[in-house]
């Protein structure tokens, strides 16, 4: 504060906070460090893998800082400001668009691709060749936790490309999982699929599944149980792990599919006629049951039977559109 004290910049205290001029200019001191962009790679991993939980090493290439040169890019350190871009790092470009009208582009400059700075010839670093940076393999081992799930995140901060000037963006892989022949997986349950001959679904069934961590699982049904079709039955703590409590586990729901034969001999029909529950009985006289009229089933597929119903419905609307919209304009034109 006294007369001999060094002169300040007035906004210092400014720029120590808010990394800035309050005029929106760059700060006397520098300018903030621009991110790098994150690299983003897909990692395919087996149903298996997020039950057990399994490690990858990965090998990469990736640009680093010159260590010859630091980053400069020339030997003796020194640089020119680019003429293209007069040092900005960037160019415009115009468009004329019509009459009074154009439209600005801005892109980086590929004079000096966006560094706003070029070097001479016989100074280029013989290392990076004048760009800096150069390319490096690296392995990374990605850790694959129990109960991780499809589409999720494993982070390496700080392992993407380097550039001068610039805060090294992220390595990310996200998980992609591949499709399992008897397993879908829903959140931490697993679902399995399974035909039961009507035999088992009535007098009882009997069979193995091999879980994921290849243990054998033996199924089977209450005795006196029958299980109808399309029923769900459920085993506790045998679905995935939870993510991060791997200890805890979901549940293991088993789907029920009863294949019934395609026809019965007499004899057949007779004999369970005898064992089953007694159909039925029609409440129609036989007067009645004579005065109706008999009619035959057919099988179908319902789902191709309403995708051509809807496909007819659709041609007959536009064909119709077409009539109405036709005769209109012949109208319109004799008035």
């Amino acid at each position: 504060m006294g007369g001999g004290a060094a002169a300040h910049d007035p906004f210092d205290i400014f720029s120590s906070f808010f990394g800035g001029s309050p005029f929106g200019g760059a700060s006397s001191r520098g300018r903030r460090q621009r991110r790098g962009e994150d690299v983003v790679h897909p990692l395919k991993v087996s149903l298996e893998d997020l039950y057990l939980g399994t490690s990858k090493k990965l090998s990469l290439s990736r640009n680093v800082i010159c260590s010859k040169c630091s980053g400069k890019g020339s030997k003796s350190g020194a640089s020119m400001q680019c003429p293209g871009c007069q040092g900005s790092g960037l160019k415009i470009s115009v468009r004329h668009l019509g009459p009074s009208m154009i439209q600005q582009m801005q892109h980086p400059c590929n004079e000096c691709k966006g560094t706003g700075e070029t070097i001479n010839d016989k100074d280029r670093c013989p290392q990076c060749k004048g760009e800096k940076v150069v390319q490096e393999k690296k392995v990374l081992e990605v850790i694959v936790e129990k109960g991780m799930q499809n589409g999720q995140k494993i982070t390496f901060p700080g392992e993407a490309d380097e550039a001068p000037d610039t805060i090294t963006g992220d390595i990310v892989f996200v998980l992609q999982q591949k499709d399992h022949p008897k397993f879908k997986r829903k959140g931490e349950d697993l679902f399995v699929e399974h035909t039961l001959a009507l035999t088992e679904a009535l007098c009882g069934f009997q069979f193995v599944v091999t879980h994921l961590d290849g243990r054998q699982l033996l199924i089977k049904s209450i005795p006196g149980e029958v299980v109808k079709p399309d029923s769900f039955k459920a085993i506790n703590d045998e679905g995935m792990p939870l993510y991060q409590r791997p200890f805890i586990k979901g549940k293991m729901y088993i789907h029920f599919t009863v294949e019934f034969p395609d026809s019965l001999n007499p004899d057949q029909i007779m004999a369970l006629e005898a064992i089953l529950p007694p159909k039925p009985t029609s409440h129609l006289t036989d007067m009645e049951l004579d005065e109706c009229e008999e009619t035959t089933l057919h099988d179908v597929n319902i789902e191709e039977e309403m995708r051509r119903k809807q496909q007819a419905s659709q041609e007959a609307y536009d064909e119709d559109e077409d009539t109405h919209g036709g005769a209109q304009r012949v109208q319109c034109a004799q008035q």
